[in-house]
This record gives structure tokens, C-alpha cells and sequence, in this order.
């Protein structure tokens, strides 16, 4: 009865949430970004979009793959998450504040699900993140339209898209 339930919701009209897009990006804890490196390198081909002093972005277009160096495991899944990326995050947050669920105090939108799964929730005009309009037309998101500053980033790639 509940996968129905779940079912039916994510069809009807209720404009109270927000709608799943897609994924981001997914944040992995390793002990070395270095060897971390070395090891994906190996595997994949990628561009590397950035790093910080313990961390590094996997380029994948639109999309990436972090890395984040732990040196004690008492800090482990600081950094360990994933980010969806939604229609309207302003929603999300109030569904958040509705139910009583406790926000992470860091920039951005993140909290715990009460699993301990760490979720960063992304705002689908505001990230690289892009679906093809037959896609977005087909997931009932007509109209969903990118930031100006996003746009630019994936301009920078030459991949923004074309002009309407």
C-alpha cells in the first residue's frame, strides 16, 4: 500500500513539494585524494574541474563526482552525500520546517534522512545539471529554464543551451 501511495503522489497535482529532476553528483570520503586520483584514473578518462586543499571534482559535463579526504574516521560522512537536484528547492525547504527535520548548518540545503543518509538538495536552474528538453517535456517539466550564471558555466563548455 505504501509504494502506491508513493505512486499516486508523484503524479497528482500537489505543489506544496518539489519535483526529483535527477542526480548531480555523489560525494565519496577516501584517505588520500591523491591515490584516489591515481585509482579512478586508472578506470576513467575525466577532467578534473577543481580541487581543495582535500578535495577534488571529477568532471563529468554536467554532472560530477567528489572526492573528499578523511584523516580520521571519527569525522567520517562529513562529507559523504549525494545531491538531488529538484524543480524548487525554496519548497523542499519547507517541507523540511513542516516535518521537523533538522537542516545541516552549512551554505546550501542539506539534511539527514532519518537513516543517517546526508542529502544535498540542488536547485535545478541554479547547477550545470541539464536534461534534454524532450526529456524534461516527457518528466511533465516544461518550462524549467536554467540561471543566467548556470547557463554560463555551461557555455564555458560549450554546452549551454541553444537559444530559443
Amino acid at each position: 500500500m505504501m509504494l502506491q501511495r508513493q505512486f499516486q503522489s508523484m503524479n497528482d497535482s500537489d505543489t506544496s513539494r518539489a519535483r526529483l529532476v535527477g542526480i548531480n553528483h555523489v560525494a565519496l570520503e577516501v584517505g588520500d585524494v591523491d591515490d584516489a586520483l591515481d585509482f579512478y584514473g586508472e578506470i576513467f578518462a575525466f577532467g578534473l574541474r577543481g580541487r581543495t586543499g582535500s578535495g577534488a571534482f571529477l568532471d563529468m559535463g554536467d554532472q560530477f563526482l567528489a572526492l573528499s579526504e578523511v584523516d580520521d574516521p571519527e569525522d567520517s560522512d562529513q562529507h559523504h552525500h549525494f545531491g538531488l537536484v529538484v524543480d524548487d528547492a525554496d519548497a523542499v525547504e519547507r517541507r523540511l520546517e513542516a516535518l521537523d527535520v533538522e537542516m545541516l548548518p552549512v551554505s546550501g540545503l542539506d539534511f539527514l534522512d532519518p537513516w543517517g543518509n546526508r542529502i544535498q538538495v540542488v536547485d535545478y536552474e541554479e547547477i550545470q545539471f541539464t536534461k534534454a528538453d524532450r526529456v524534461l517535456h516527457g518528466m511533465g517539466f516544461d518550462g524549467l529554464e536554467k540561471s543566467d550564471d548556470a547557463v554560463a558555466e555551461l557555455d564555458e563548455k560549450g554546452m549551454a543551451p541553444p537559444d530559443e
